[in-house]
């Protein structure tokens, strides 16, 4: 587990990278996340989200760490 916290899963998201950075979110937490959000948006790809995600990150200041699982999940769907 210390290992997940120490590094940052790579994703990609269209034509770009979108790189979580460390202590943003962990391996599980972000597992968490992506989950609820694609049962809650079947319809939505799952590079849309992360780019909603990115758009949430942005929004707080380029970090999502201090806010909650709950509070990414409904400003994600905002923008979704």
């Amino acid at each position: 587990e210390n290992f997940l916290q120490k590094t940052s899963p790579r994703f990609s998201a269209n034509s770009h990278d979108a790189f979580i950075p460390p202590n943003t979110l962990n391996f599980h937490s972000f597992t968490k996340l992506m989950k609820k959000l694609e049962e809650m948006h079947p319809e939505t790809s799952r590079d849309k989200i992360m780019d909603a995600l990115l758009e949430v990150r942005k929004a707080n200041k380029g970090i999502l760490s201090g806010l909650s699982i709950n509070s990414i999940v409904e400003r994600t769907s905002v923008i979704l």
